[in-house]
């Protein structure tokens, strides 16, 4: 008699690491995108700049949170992208204890270019399934997504 204690194939990966691998495959793939451009970047800074151009001018805690970097992770990140130059920290106005980060010339610029290496990445990934399939994994992601958020 044997007791059966999962319902998955034991070959099959759990959703946890299959979810896991993908994101790594997609850091991965893009690293290589940009690299191959001979942009010196790193995943996380992609997704400061790619998040700082979508928000606007915000605070250093707010994009953190927007990225999920502690403190002292983004203002590393942070310093490394005002060095390149395509960020800029300024007084904010309403409180002068903290700063406002917004993105340079440069820095938009750079956004821009590294929209087409994001769509080129993310073509590349799901180009065996069909545009109704894609539809259902996004779907399904945010739906995941979704109850994982939900604490009710």
């Amino acid at each position: 008699m044997t007791t059966e204690t999962s319902h998955q194939p034991p070959t099959q990966e759990s959703l946890g690491v299959l979810l896991g691998l993908v994101r790594a495959e997609l850091v991965r793939a893009l690293e290589a995108e940009l690299a191959a451009l001979g942009l010196d970047l790193r995943f996380t800074q992609f997704l400061i700049l790619k998040r700082l151009g979508a928000m606007g001018p915000t605070t250093a805690s707010e994009l953190a949170r927007a990225v999920e970097l502690d403190g002292g992770a983004m203002t590393r990140q942070l310093d490394q992208l005002e060095a390149k130059g395509y960020l800029r920290r300024t007084p904010h106005a309403q409180d002068r204890r903290a700063l406002r980060i917004e993105l340079t010339p440069a820095g938009e610029a750079l956004r821009q270019q590294l929209a087409g290496c994001n769509e080129r990445v993310l073509a590349a990934a799901q180009r065996s399934l069909d545009a109704t399939e894609r539809a259902r994994l996004f779907d399904y992601l945010q739906r995941v997504l979704h109850a994982l958020r939900d604490k009710h």
